[in-house]
């Protein structure tokens, strides 16, 4: 299991890194851009929650892996125009399994660092969606979580909690890969179907909707 999330989590992290690359193609930035947005979206969730924990150095910077993993993601969309319709079939795929992992993994450090199951559920989401919010302010952008776009946090939430309910009743493993599964299966149908939160308005009992006149 171990060895199995580790592989997700670095094919989570290269996955990320590439997506960065490619926005940094589209803003027609320099190497150092490159590799600055590859890292903060393959690497700047777990970084957060790490530093939130105050547990020790981040993994990110303790384990060579991760950041070479990054680094490599930027290289790789830097000389490579990575597009078309071959990426949007398999980076979906990659970033739903990362989302599963992340989730997982932060809820799964949160417990065990002696936290409950808020805090669990909270450092799991942002494990899962923090590096994307963070690349979408550092492009002065409205972070892609926060509305207009189908489920994400939503579903990291989500993840982290069945992580948090079977590790309170004793299943870490199956805690672990059932928290993966969630989280992974629901950002892919949230995707297929369309699915979004709806807005401020859209809760609102006022609105009305008229027919135009003809």
């Amino acid at each position: 299991m171990t060895d199995l999330f580790r592989g997700l989590d670095l094919t989570g992290v290269f996955a990320n890194a590439v997506l960065g690359g490619v926005i940094a193609r589209r803003a027609r930035l320099d190497p150092v851009g490159f590799a600055v947005l590859a890292v903060l979206s393959g690497l700047g969730g777990g970084i957060i929650r790490d530093t939130l924990l105050q547990r020790g150095t981040p993994v990110a910077l303790t384990d060579y892996a991760y950041l070479l993993t990054a680094f490599a993601g930027a290289a790789l969309t830097f000389v490579v125009r990575v597009e078309g319709p071959w990426w949007n079939r398999v980076w979906p795929v990659l970033d739903a399994l990362a989302l599963g992992c992340w989730a997982a993994a932060g809820a799964q450090k949160t417990l065990d660092a002696g936290l409950g199951w808020l805090p669990a559920v909270l450092l799991g989401t942002i494990t899962a969606v923090g590096g994307g919010v963070v690349r979408d302010i550092v492009l002065r952008q409205i972070p892609a979580v926060l509305g207009g776009n189908t489920l994400y946090a939503t579903c990291a939430a989500a993840a982290s909690g069945v992580l948090v309910v079977l590790q309170e009743r004793g299943y870490p493993a199956a805690g672990s890969l059932a928290a993966l599964v969630v989280g992974a299966g629901l950002c892919l149908l949230a995707r297929w179907r369309g699915w979004i939160l709806p807005d401020a308005d859209g809760w609102s009992p006022t609105r009305i909707h008229r027919r135009p006149r003809t």
